[in-house]
């Protein structure tokens, strides 16, 4: 367990670090084809980089709480929820994360933040509608056992990386260097560098999300499954869930990999798909309540 916390604080500066340099990069080329300074370029470029690395320590949660319609609640709102979260954070020994919720049928929930001090848990009225208690307490303990282990700061992290490359295709592909004196050959480096990108940036932010959440779904699910001592509750909640195959309303590509299940239902391909198979999933909590 400490060592797949170790690992993910390691994974989230690699993050950073690729966010970065890329952004550098294009710094650069753009001053190749504006036929400016490379050194001051890069300067420039560096500024950028940094500055995006404290938007997106500090702020990626947020992002991803709104762009998928969280709204905030307190103890008054949901009694019963609250404290089913609280009753579990005492026992797992983790802060209290803002709690939640998201109107909308399909049921699902994630977790989002970049450390266990700074975490919030969200649920959808889908979920809260089709879950007994026991059921709820498995999906909130898998959850937490994402904040615990700092999942929730590499998996927040790619919603931005991701959002970082789509919107750098964009500019390329969309960005017409009339002012170069440099003439044809920067722009049309540009250009096809501009095409490559925009053809490979979805599938480079498929395989950081597969490669970040896949293996966490299965280290979450037994992190919550020891932390109610009751794994019946997490498979039970998601066979539910899969049942129900109900796409979310507002999901997207960028945050698909932080839910407990794949938002887009059965419209996701499995080979492609950031969550391991739910039926893998279920038998091995229901292996180790046997």
């Amino acid at each position: 367990m400490y060592s797949a916390i170790t690992a993910n604080k390691r994974k989230t500066w690699i993050l950073i670090f690729i966010a970065c340099a890329v952004i550098v990069v294009f710094s650069a080329v753009f001053g190749v084809a504006y036929d400016l300074d490379i050194g001051s370029s890069i300067v420039i470029g560096t500024m950028i980089a940094s500055v995006y690395s404290l938007i997106s320590y500090y702020l990626s949660a947020r992002i991803a709480l709104s762009t998928s319609g969280a709204k905030q609640i307190q103890k008054a709102d949901n009694p019963e929820l609250w404290n089913l979260v609280e009753n579990l954070c005492i026992t797992d020994g983790v802060p209290m994360p803002t709690v939640h919720i998201i109107e909308d049928p399909s049921p699902n929930a994630f977790a989002t933040g970049r450390d266990p001090e700074h975490s919030a848990i969200v649920f959808t009225t889908g979920l809260l509608a089709i879950l007994e208690k026991s059921e709820l307490q498995g999906v909130a303990a898998h959850e937490l056992s994402h904040v615990k282990n700092y999942d929730i700061r590499v998996m927040t992290l790619v919603v931005v990386l991701v959002g970082a490359l789509t919107l750098l295709a964009n500019i390329f592909l969309h960005t017409r260097f009339r002012g170069s004196r440099k003439g044809g050959d920067a722009m049309i480096v540009l250009m096809l560098v501009g095409v490559l990108l925009s053809v490979l940036s979805p599938l480079i932010a498929q395989l950081i999300k597969l490669a970040v959440s896949r293996s966490h779904e299965y280290l979450a699910d037994a992190s919550g499954a020891l932390l109610t001592r009751y794994p019946e509750g997490l498979a039970s909640a998601l066979e539910k869930i899969s049942q129900a195959n109900i796409p979310m309303q507002q999901a997207n590509q960028a945050t698909a990999h932080l839910f407990i299940m794949n938002p887009f239902a059965g419209k996701a391909s499995k080979l492609f798909s950031t969550h391991p198979p739910v039926e893998e999933r279920i038998k091995r909590l229901r292996s180790m309540g046997g």
